[in-house]
């Protein structure tokens, strides 16, 4: 018959792991492996200002037609703003331009295919380690893939080592960077890391691409983008991919955004000529309704407001959330072991669990994390820091 020959594909491991926390009975289980926010009820919570503007839009959108190939205007505008600053030069001079997509992930597809197809023969360079997904994206599309180091066997930021291995990268190639909130590990550049690897990025002619997912959870809304507007400020070209699944809460709306830095505004529509076509091929046109939340928010300036607060809130319940976990390890004597969760940033952590004790925890006390040792910090209980703690104890030992 016409299918006997296709075996199957191992399941994702995130997702088998999301299916093992739901079938564990234990009611003192712990999920630190989905990378989704998580309040104090362990709830993955609906924004408030996304409520309103979703209420808005019940009361007032007229249609549900289709919204183009490179979506709603209005989402790519604010977008544009959120990302590169209202007053960003790239702005004024129209050398900048969003292409709405499925969430970042679409993002990423739409990068990987607009360089496969109108930059043949560029490679790609990932960090060590980087987000799985973006191995399997940019190998599906056909670019060779490499690797500089990120982390050394220390756990410890290597930025000498990834530096090292920048400068080796063929001239054209293109280098894709975390913005903040590094996934999965949660190190992140300094300002002057980042202007070391901006004059390699320089020298080399190298072309960055620049994964937003978290803007707000590391840093700040501002302080997030520092590198991001660094970039688009000092170089002629720039890919960025932004999601708004995190900072706005649209997990299952999909929204996200390719956005385009050119040398001119002229090239700038040959560009987003190319990406439409693209997206045709791959979506025909992104759906609509998280944009408009989001063009909705951000066009409010009392929504605005509220939503910022909201982002705040997160970010600081998370940053609480590492301080009080290296509290909880201290009488166990491993607060200095695990120093480097308070100096991350983000929703992850990348532990220094080894695969055995990510295991045993499992096992043994039904925490689950994935099996490299990254935890998903704003799942933790603030409620029971003491038992995860006595937990991880007990595998260190």
């Amino acid at each position: 018959m016409h299918f006997d020959a296709i075996g199957r594909v191992p399941g994702d491991p995130i997702l088998g792991l999301m299916e093992a926390y739901a079938q564990d009975p234990n009611p003192r289980k712990f999920d630190l492996g989905v990378g989704v926010y998580k309040d104090a009820q362990g709830l993955t919570p609906v924004l408030q200002s996304v409520k309103l503007a979703e209420q808005r839009l019940v009361d007032r959108q007229g249609s549900k037609t289709y919204i183009g190939g490179h979506g709603f205007a209005e989402f790519g505008r604010q977008i544009n703003a959120l990302v590169l600053g209202a007053d960003s030069p790239l702005i004024a001079a129209q050398r900048v331009g969003a292409t709405q997509t499925p969430g970042g992930t679409g993002a990423l597809r739409l990068s990987a295919d607009f360089i496969a197809q109108c930059l043949p023969g560029r490679g790609i360079w990932l960090s060590n380690p980087t987000w799985p997904i973006h191995e399997t994206i940019f190998n599906i599309a056909g670019l060779k893939v490499s690797h500089y180091p990120y982390v050394g066997s220390d756990n410890r930021l290597d930025v000498e080592a990834m530096l090292a291995a920048l400068r080796q990268v063929p001239k054209g190639d293109v280098v894709l960077l975390h913005a903040c909130c590094h996934n999965p590990t949660g190190f992140d550049l300094s300002h002057d890391d980042w202007r070391r690897v901006l004059e390699v990025v320089r020298s080399r002619d190298l072309l960055p691409l620049i994964d937003f997912a978290y803007q707000g959870f590391g840093d700040g809304l501002e302080q997030d983008a520092w590198a991001v507007r660094l970039f688009a400020n000092e170089l002629p070209e720039l890919l960025i991919t932004s999601s708004c699944s995190k900072n706005f809460g649209l997990y299952s709306d999909r929204t996200g955004a390719l956005i385009v830095c050119t040398r001119s505004a002229e090239k700038l529509i040959d560009v987003r000529s190319q990406l439409a076509n693209i997206a045709r091929n791959l979506w025909s046109t992104p759906p609509d309704h998280g944009a408009a939340v989001v063009a909705t928010i951000l066009g409010d300036a009392d929504l605005k407001t509220l939503w910022a607060d909201e982002v705040e809130g997160m970010r600081t319940r998370i940053a609480q959330l590492r301080s009080s976990l290296l509290q909880a390890l201290e009488p166990h004597g491993l607060r200095e072991r695990f120093a480097h969760i308070g100096e991350q940033r983000g929703m992850f952590s990348y532990t220094g669990l080894s695969p055995e004790q990510v295991k045993q925890l499992r096992d043994s006390h039904s925490v689950y994390m994935v099996g490299t040792g990254r935890a998903n910090v704003a799942g933790i209980d603030a409620t029971r820091l003491d038992s995860l703690a006595e937990a991880i104890a007990q595998v260190c030992k």
